[in-house]
Parts: C-alpha cells; structure tokens; sequence
C-alpha cells in the first residue's frame, strides 16, 4: 500500500493505494452484443435494402418494378440533422418498397428489396 495526500476545494484528504500484479485481475466479462435487427426475408433472388441507422425517410426516388444499377440513390435517408443517400447494393429491378417518404425507421428496418 502507498499512502498519498490529495486536496481537493482545499480539503486535504489521505488515501491509499494498492499495487497490483497483472497475475491477479481477472478479466471483466465480455459485455453482450445486442441483438441484430431481424431482417425480413428477401423473395428469392431478391436483396434486401437495410437503414443503416434510425431516422426519418425524406424521399422515395424508385416505385416497385424500376430497373436500378449498383450506386443508383434509392432514396434520402435524415438521421442526426443531415441527409444520407441509400444506395442499391446491386444491379436488378425494384421488388418491393416497405416506406414512404416522411416515415420513420430504425435501424435495421427493411427499406426496399432489390431482385
């Protein structure tokens, strides 16, 4: 043990403190992980379009059945005061849209699927 002497708003006060090995603390246990946004099941072939995080739809830029490439802007996605583009994953045609602009989503949320 060490014994030290603090003042703190001009109050002294004495403390002391033990060393340690590293031998002798055990680890903290791992927290868990929460548990992952279920997706919904995409038809087959078909890709699913996740949000990445919680906000409010700002716009729809595609309707089911529209030809889309890999990098077209699905649509706008407002979280945290800015304005995020949700991109398509892949090449394939507009299977369903699951929002409509003004929703509000969380993370996870199936916002369109791609086949």
């Amino acid at each position: 043990m060490k014994k030290y002497k603090v003042t703190v708003n001009g109050t002294a006060y004495e403390v002391e403190i033990e060393t340690i090995d590293a031998a002798d603390v055990k680890a903290a246990p791992a927290a868990a992980a929460a548990p992952a946004a279920p997706k919904a099941a995409a038809p087959a072939g078909g890709e699913t379009v996740n949000s990445p995080m919680p906000g409010n739809i700002l716009g729809v830029n595609v309707k089911v059945g529209d030809a889309v490439k890999k990098g077209d802007v699905l649509m706008i996605l407002e979280a945290m005061k800015m304005e995020n583009a949700i991109s398509s994953p892949c090449d394939g045609t507009v299977k369903a849209v699951e929002v409509a602009k003004g929703a509000a989503v969380e993370t996870g949320a199936v916002l369109c699927v791609i086949g």
